[in-house]
């Protein structure tokens, strides 16, 4: 009974307490050039981003209009409870489960012209490797991947999660950035299209991380 009461309050203090770290925190952005182009051709997008980076994007992502592709599991009803509080969308499905509703209804979604995301190395790893399933749906739908990723200078980093998974914590610098859209397509080989995701995915979350003041750690080391 009280892990169930537990269960139920979690989305509602997830929430509360990134809108405290969203509002003590100082913010900056780089590679704005890359959506802000693709958004004056009235291009959509596809965002990938590293599954350990999410939580802050709850934050700085409300009321974007973004839908973003979530598990079925109970960890996943969590997160997409949290999500609806923040006005994001879930897309409810992964690879063991209900992976054919949510592809399409991920591709319903983009082609209609809403963005949509993915955590590439989700959600259950292993950490930074790119899944096929953000290269497909660039592929099915003709939309460019745009890399994003974060990284504050206060967190609390959860050593024993596959991902290492991080926490961003109040009165922190955080920054975002945007890497150059990646086009898929029948040409490509996916598996050097993955690569070059994952290498994109590295590179901003390592230029993230030096705007903060981090080191920036190698991807091995997180997994």
């Amino acid at each position: 009974m009280i892990d169930s009461l537990l269960r139920s309050i979690a989305p509602y203090l997830a929430y509360v307490y990134m809108t405290l770290v969203g509002r003590t925190c100082r913010f900056r952005w780089e590679g704005m050039e890359h959506p802000e182009a693709l958004r004056k051709r009235g291009v959509n997008f596809i965002y990938a981003f590293w599954h350990n980076r999410q939580l802050l994007f709850s934050y700085t992502h409300r009321d974007a209009g973004v839908s973003i592709l979530v598990s079925r599991s109970r960890d996943g009803e969590l997160i997409a409870k949290a999500m609806e509080l923040s006005r994001i969308d879930a897309v409810r499905g992964s690879s063991s489960r209900g992976a054919t509703a949510a592809a399409r209804e991920l591709l319903d979604l983009a082609t209609s012209g809403k963005p949509v995301g993915i955590t590439p190395d989700g959600p259950k790893g292993p950490a930074g490797v790119v899944k096929p399933g953000v290269l497909y749906l660039a592929l099915k739908t003709g939309l460019p991947i745009l890399p994003i990723s974060n990284a504050t200078s206060r967190k609390v980093v959860f050593q024993k999660s596959w991902d290492r998974f991080q926490m961003p914590l109040p009165f922190a610098r955080c920054c975002i950035v945007h890497g150059a859209p990646i086009h898929v397509s029948r040409e490509d080989d996916l598996g050097k299209k993955g690569a070059q995701l994952s290498a994109a995915l590295d590179t901003i979350t390592a230029e993230a991380e030096r705007r903060v003041g981090n080191s920036a750690q190698p991807r091995e080391a997180a997994r």
